[in-house]
């Protein structure tokens, strides 16, 4: 059965190196996270990006440590790490980054009106300045593709430079997955409607 462009892979389709990659994505923090769906279908099989890296489990398990590094080991807070995820899914108008996101940023404490404002690339009165400042600078690196003098330093001032690499490498990383869940054409879960259309 294809999801998207690529055969959607159940455990039964799996071989050893894959079944691993499977095992140590579900077992990892990914599964202790809030979520509106679960990671896998009821036979099985992955949703998400989850079932590309499957696909060549060596670059897979390269790409889910590093996931999850970018996840759960940096130094933005959980709001701030939400709030630079979905406005990456925003600009690439990426369905499944936003919607599997979206739960996530509720959990990290997003309000809907939070929410509702980054779908449609607007400001919410609730964002604190260091949030906007965020905003400002995922929306350079993904537009521009740098960031000029003025905002590079009012971000690092304001930011610090660990907490300023964390947020270009997290950049990099959902801009990956959304051109990986682009490219793959990976479908939201049946009943979920779209945030772009």
């Amino acid at each position: 059965m294809l999801h998207g462009r690529l055969k959607w892979l159940g455990e039964g389709d799996l071989d050893l190196a894959q079944r691993e990659l499977y095992k140590r994505i579900l077992g990892g923090p990914r599964s202790k996270t809030p979520r509106t769906t679960p990671m896998t279908d009821n036979e099985g099989r992955m949703h998400g990006p989850f079932n590309a890296m499957l696909v060549d489990p060596v670059l897979g398990e390269a790409t889910q440590q590093l996931g999850a590094v970018v996840r759960y080991g940096t130094k933005l807070d959980d709001r701030t790490r939400e709030i630079a995820i979905l406005e990456v899914a925003r600009h690439h108008e990426s369905e499944f980054e936003f919607y599997a996101h979206r739960a996530i940023g509720v959990a990290s404490g997003l309000s809907e009106v939070e929410l509702s404002a980054m779908q449609s690339g607007k400001d919410a009165e609730s964002f604190s300045s260091s949030e906007r400042l965020v905003r400002e600078v995922v929306t350079s690196l993904v537009v521009r593709h740098d960031l000029e003098d003025e905002l590079y330093f009012q971000a690092a001032a304001a930011l610090g430079d660990v907490v300023l690499v964390d947020l270009v490498v997290l950049v990099g990383f959902y801009e990956y997955t959304a051109l990986a869940l682009r490219v793959f054409r990976v479908p939201l879960p049946d009943g979920v409607t779209p945030n772009f259309e």
